[in-house]
């Protein structure tokens, strides 16, 4: 990603608009499906949706994305802190024309938000996307879709960057 000099700030608020919408977006789809589930699940209920590949199963995630870490606590409110400036202070900065740099930011700025609104709101983030491929031993670890925005971006930066040799 080639990154350019902070712009005025009605250039830079103009850059942020689609970062933003994107995650705004992504923080309404993560919090409405939260709350259908925790309304019609009871915890560690399981419902198939595509045989038994794909279903969901609520469950509650005191770590991180994926339920890794599971002592982690409140650094991941830190954390997300943090990620939240990095993007903030890097996205209008990035060439008026990188519109997939935003997305991707966006996606990823809104799925942290997402989980960190659980967090705040009931001291766990609500997950329940289920992966699974009894066949081959696959069970992928329950998630959400705040999760799937943060690595969809990820990898999103990822290709981009490698595409345009960025590294």
């Amino acid at each position: 990603m080639n990154v350019t000099t902070v712009p005025s700030l009605a250039v830079a608020l103009r850059r942020m608009r689609l970062l933003l919408l994107v995650a705004a977006i992504a923080i309404l789809v993560d919090q409405v499906s939260k709350r259908l589930v925790e309304a019609g699940m009871q915890l560690y209920e399981s419902v198939p949706i595509i045989g038994h590949w794909f279903g969901l199963t609520r469950t509650q995630n005191f770590g991180a994305a994926f339920s890794m870490f599971q002592s982690g606590g409140f650094i991941f409110i830190i954390i997300a802190a943090i990620v939240t400036g990095v993007i903030l202070y890097y996205a209008p900065r990035l060439p008026e024309n990188d519109h997939v740099s935003r997305i991707a930011l966006g996606l990823q700025l809104g799925g942290a938000l997402g989980n960190v609104i659980d967090r705040l709101r009931q001291g766990y983030v609500t997950d329940f996307l289920h992966l699974q491929i009894p066949e081959i031993g696959f069970d992928w670890p329950v998630s959400n879709i705040a999760d799937i925005c943060i690595v969809a971006g990820v990898i999103t930066l990822i290709v981009i960057s490698l595409r345009r040799g960025d590294g």
